[in-house]
């Protein structure tokens, strides 16, 4: 999984506060480039968060063998409460 989806963190609590701000801008300026009102742009920059994290965190993203099911559902189905606690990420350039 680690391999072949690159997680940044475990969960979004993993997650770098400047990393979260850089996205959420991303988003903002996305949704008003897009024509979006100002006024709804933090709603579509924090939608646009939320799929950040489903892709970039290990426990929310969709399992490689299964993807009807994330990480956590997948853990959760072994084993009720198991849970990664750490993880390293090694490549060869």
């Amino acid at each position: 999984q680690i391999a072949a989806m690159n997680p940044i963190a475990i969960n979004k609590d993993g997650v770098d506060a400047a990393v979260i701000e850089k996205e959420i801008e991303v988003g903002k300026d996305l949704a008003i480039q897009e024509g979006k009102p100002a006024e709804m742009a933090e709603k579509i920059a924090m939608g646009r968060l939320n799929k950040f994290f489903q892709e970039n965190t290990l426990l929310s993203q969709a399992f490689v063998r299964d993807n009807k099911v994330t990480v956590e559902q997948f853990l959760n189905s072994t084993e009720k409460g198991l849970t990664v606690t750490t993880f390293k990420r090694f490549a060869m350039s």
